[in-house]
């Protein structure tokens, strides 16, 4: 059974961000973003609504040099937020794992609620930008929020030629892995995931 309590808000200010991130893990895939990256947020849209997370975030960012430090930061706070929200992780499934496709485009996102960060990703995208979007920030994302929620994670794109569709794949995959690492298990019912006994 779900516990209500498995909710966050984490702030992080730094002279690049200021950032603001509400989430609950029980939620309904509610989200509600102003961060001044619209294909991020649309990207964001993904992991709440695939994930049933409810995802509140604000940034006001240097995006007037690029979207660089945002995008890397808001994975950092995301990741922070993951971590206080899930809390010592009795009872959960722990480990995680989606196949999504869109059209042509096929991504794998695997994850583990493990408290060791490690991020293995692999997409060529075809594309170096989607609209203004640089692709490579998608690497400084995930592997922000890995370091600080203290997860592992694999992430491949399998196949497609349409960037936009490779990463909204990722996304959706992405959403729908942490889904099922955060369901409650009936029978782990206050059990440690582990046999460590600790994650």
């Amino acid at each position: 059974m779900a516990d209500a309590s498995r909710k966050a808000i984490v702030e992080r200010n730094t002279s690049e961000t200021k950032i603001k991130v509400s989430i609950n893990l029980d939620g309904t895939g509610e989200a509600k973003f102003d961060t001044g990256v619209p294909f991020l947020e649309h990207m964001m849209d993904q992991i709440a609504r695939h994930g049933l997370i409810d995802l509140d975030i604000y940034c006001d960012g240097d995006t007037h040099i690029d979207d660089h430090h945002t995008v890397e930061d808001i994975g950092i706070t995301l990741g922070q937020a993951f971590a206080k929200a899930v809390g010592d992780k009795r009872g959960i499934v722990r480990y995680g794992h989606s196949y999504v496709p869109l059209d042509e485009a096929l991504s794998r996102v695997v994850i583990d609620f493990s408290g060791r960060p490690s991020l293995d990703f692999k997409c060529d995208f075809t594309r170096g930008n989607i609209g203004r979007f640089d692709t490579q920030l998608f690497w400084e994302f995930f592997h922000g929020f890995v370091n600080h929620a203290g997860v592992s994670m694999h992430i491949d794109n399998l196949k497609g030629f349409n960037a936009h569709h490779q990463a909204e794949t990722i996304f959706k995959a992405f959403g729908r892995a942490l889904r099922m690492a955060l369901e409650f298990d009936p029978r782990m019912a206050g059990k440690m995931p582990s046999t460590k006994g600790v994650l």
